[in-house]
């Protein structure tokens, strides 16, 4: 009976006497990580309790700038929310990975620090992905101009 062996690749450890490790890179490039998502339910509900929103034909955009905090991730963060009355979870899920996909393309277009929820109407089931890409790039280059369609209404 042979017995394989495999090397485990070396590790990077920085000197002591090297300083602070370098800051991770802030560009995701065409990756989705977790820092670059909403996850917590309070997000979601500040942005939208005190956010901004913008229309258009296949979904909503909720906005919240966020403080500049040292400790917060940078860049905007995104959150989706796909309700029952667009249908079952395997439609819902296809929604929310066409939406994931089309930030994800466009996530470059909004660089400032700010919370994004997008909302999908049941227009969005059927809309072809190119026209849901384009109106997130609208969106989010609405976000980045600080043009939104209406202020929230006082919610009791």
């Amino acid at each position: 009976m042979e017995i394989l062996t495999v090397e485990a690749p070396p590790f990077h450890i920085l000197p002591p006497d090297s300083g602070p490790a370098p800051e991770p890179e802030q560009d995701f490039g065409l990756r989705f990580p977790r820092r670059a998502r909403l996850l917590r339910r309070a997000d979601f509900d500040a942005v939208y309790r005190k956010g901004r929103r913008h229309f258009s034909a296949n979904l909503t955009l909720f906005w919240l700038p966020r403080a500049a905090d040292p400790c917060a991730p940078a860049g905007a963060r995104f959150g989706f929310t796909v309700g029952r009355v667009l249908g079952g979870a395997v439609a819902r899920n296809r929604i929310r990975r066409r939406l994931r996909e089309a930030v994800r393309l466009n996530r470059s277009l909004l660089r400032a620090p700010v919370d994004v929820v997008i909302n999908p109407k049941k227009s969005a089931l059927n809309a072809p992905f190119a026209e849901l890409s384009r109106e997130v790039a609208d969106a989010l280059r609405a976000v980045a101009s600080g043009k939104s369609s209406k202020l929230p209404r006082p919610r009791a």
